[in-house]
């Protein structure tokens, strides 16, 4: 999959099938809009691309209006995002600058400029609640008449529903909100999750609990940034970590901005996803994981992330988020043992 910022650029496919939109998630109610857009796209011979925005244009918004509060609370990076419509069967994205200059522009405007000269449109699909253009004056009846005009196909997608419930970016923005984990999985598809680097925090991790029994390179974690200051999901969670040369680690992780901890330290005022794996691995040593690219589904929420008095407080209270999330994947692992012996009789 090729992804371009913005759309000067000679690499771009002269003629494509296009959707437009934020696909924060990629849920399956996105899934199922790009399983239409490849077929459509298969079928015209031409390249299938997504037409997205960075920031997302609510975050503009509340930016330009100084009213933090209207900013989206944000599913995934743009990293995670790339990758799930990659697995989609995207050839290509353009990701588009949220400003000033485009938030200004007219309807018509988007269509010539953007649709028809820059990528070269001959279909374009959108959802049912599609708006576009300045003041979101731009919809659905008349992009269709633009197409009509200028030469391209226009569908709409009506709503994707699940158990009865219409899968958004909102309603997975809700279930996480609230730590509904199964219900997020159920809405994406798969179990949610976050990539990135490891990088170096403060290392204070090594030294917590490290004299304690079983515990002799303390709580180490792996640091990921989050780098929207606002993401849906917040807390500790009983984790799995992919991508350290082996099978799947479990683990337990806290997902925000560590209240217990100085805001002046290396990685202060930045949401960070910290992982500690329940049984740290030999091979990685203690410097052997920094760089590696992983990802860390989050499969349980444990709690809400709690202010503690003192570092002795604070470790004490990772040592119960550790024997809890041991008791979670034992149980998940008694569920599974027993579905498969139903499974065999």
């Amino acid at each position: 999959m090729k992804v371009f910022r913005g759309f000067h650029h000679p690499g771009i496919a002269p003629a494509c099938a296009l959707t437009i939109g934020n696909f924060d998630g990629v849920h399956r109610g996105h899934q199922a809009m790009l399983a239409l857009l490849h077929n459509e796209a298969t079928h015209r011979g031409v390249q299938s691309c997504v037409l997205s925005f960075e920031p997302h244009p609510r975050d503009y918004f509340a930016g330009a209006l100084k009213k933090p509060e209207l900013a989206p609370a944000r599913i995934a990076t743009l990293r995670d995002k790339l990758t799930e419509l990659e697995r989609c069967g995207v050839d290509q994205v353009v990701v588009l600058p949220f400003d000033a200059r485009l938030a200004a522009q007219s309807p018509q405007a988007f269509i010539d400029q953007v649709l028809v000269q820059g990528l070269g449109a001959r279909y374009v699909l959108v959802g049912d609640d599609f708006r576009f253009g300045a003041k979101r004056a731009g919809d659905y009846a008349m992009l269709d008449e633009a197409g009509q005009r200028l030469g391209f196909d226009v569908a709409r997608m009506m709503s994707y529903e699940v158990h009865g419930l219409r899968v958004s970016s909102s309603a997975v923005r809700e279930a996480l909100g609230a730590g509904r984990m199964q219900d997020v999985a159920a809405l994406l598809g798969r179990p949610y999750s976050i990539s990135g680097h490891v990088v170096h925090g403060a290392k204070l991790g090594r030294d917590l609990g490290a004299t304690g029994p079983g515990h002799g390179n303390g709580f180490r974690t792996l640091n990921l940034r989050f780098s929207h200051w606002k993401p849906a999901a917040s807390g500790i969670f009983a984790v799995l970590v992919h991508g350290l040369d082996g099978a799947p680690l479990a683990g337990v992780a806290n997902l925000g901005i560590r209240p217990s901890l100085d805001p002046d330290d290396v990685n202060g005022g930045r949401v960070l996803l910290e992982t500690h794996c329940l049984d740290w691995p030999e091979r990685l040593g203690t410097e052997g994981a920094y760089g590696k690219i992983i990802r860390v589904e989050l499969l349980h929420k444990l709690h809400d992330e709690l202010k503690y008095d003192s570092l002795d407080a604070l470790t004490a209270g990772i040592a119960r988020d550790c024997v809890d999330a041991r008791a979670f994947f034992a149980s998940m692992h008694a569920e599974t043992h027993r579905q498969t012996t139903r499974d065999r009789i």
